[in-house]
């Protein structure tokens, strides 16, 4: 049983999400302080049985969500109990399961950080995401649509075109049959992207400067590795801005601002999770598997978030 510490609530855990980066800091490719030994997991959903001293936010028999555990020296989430700082808690909206409030936590938080921290959206404007059916790109979908804009999603199959387009898609790109160019050029009739969440690591910025309208915005988030050529003439001529970010370098007041807005479109059922396959913690290791044979391999066998019950 964990020990509790001054600002931490005690966890009975209900879910909790697999995530890439989970995968990456496990198999040693990216570096995190982390203790020793450690538990993996940055995500979950559950009920507080415990709390700490200086704890103002929570009591006991709470249900919280959150992320941004197993991260910089925080144990993780795949146990039955997790001790967590209360800001890194959100309370769990009346009539949401565990399961969703995990599948939610890092890739609700991201997308939200992305299109409105850094991207700033308005209402009316059109986004382009890359992934309309991934974790982050199926929730950037419905937060737009939530706020009254406009979005653009690439998908790589019939079925996920139509699970995008019931997430509220107004037009769907199939990258392995259609032309991204000449079909997303159609659906803005000719003006532009004002917003490119791109989910996955960059390769062609030629093409995605092409794609946007004048003073539009590009958000990467994925891509350590990614040294895409940056064709410079036209992204200063056109008054594009590039916006990066990982988030959990972002602060737990600026992840609370996007929990509150996750909550609200919770609540409101304009937000929910895909979850494509659930394990038990003991089955741990093939849900990390699963989740590899995807974003390492491309494996094409997974539509949606994992998720991990104890």
């Amino acid at each position: 049983m964990p020990e509790l510490k001054a600002g931490e609530v005690r966890v009975r855990v209900g879910a909790a999400a697999v995530n890439p980066i989970d995968t990456y800091i496990r198999a040693g490719m990216v570096s995190m302080p982390l203790p020793k030994p450690t538990i993996p997991g940055a995500d979950l959903g559950g009920t507080i049985e415990a709390v700490g001293s200086d704890v103002k936010r929570f009591k006991v028999g709470d249900r919280v969500w959150g992320s941004n555990q197993g991260l910089l020296g925080r144990q993780g989430t795949f146990a039955e109990y997790a001790c967590v700082h209360e800001d890194w808690l959100y309370a769990t909206p009346a009539g949401v399961s565990d399961e969703t409030a995990a599948a939610v936590a890092l890739t609700g938080i991201t997308a939200h950080l992305g299109l409105f921290h850094c991207a700033h959206l308005k209402p009316g404007e059109t986004v382009f995401v890359n992934g309309g059916t991934g974790g982050v790109g199926s929730a950037v979908v419905q937060m737009a649509k939530a706020i009254g804009a406009k979005v653009v999603a690439t998908v790589g199959s019939p079925e996920k075109a139509g699970l995008c387009r019931q997430l509220g898609a107004d037009g769907v790109v199939n990258y392995h049959t259609d032309n991204i160019v000449e079909a997303t050029k159609s659906l803005t009739s000719g003006k532009g992207v004002n917003v490119w969440y791109e989910t996955q690591p960059p390769t062609d910025l030629d093409r995605t400067i092409d794609l946007m309208a004048s003073r539009g915005r590009i958000v990467v988030m994925a891509g350590r590795q990614a040294r895409p050529a940056f064709p410079n003439g036209p992204f200063y001529v056109k008054g594009l801005s590039i916006f990066g970010f990982a988030m959990f370098n972002m602060t737990a007041d600026e992840q609370r601002r996007s929990a509150d807005d996750i909550n609200r479109w919770l609540a409101e059922r304009k937000l929910t999770a895909l979850i494509g396959k659930t394990f038990s913690l003991a089955q741990a290791a093939e849900a990390h598997r699963l989740q590899e044979e995807n974003t390492l391999k491309k494996a094409g066998t997974l539509t949606g978030k994992i998720i991990v019950k104890p």
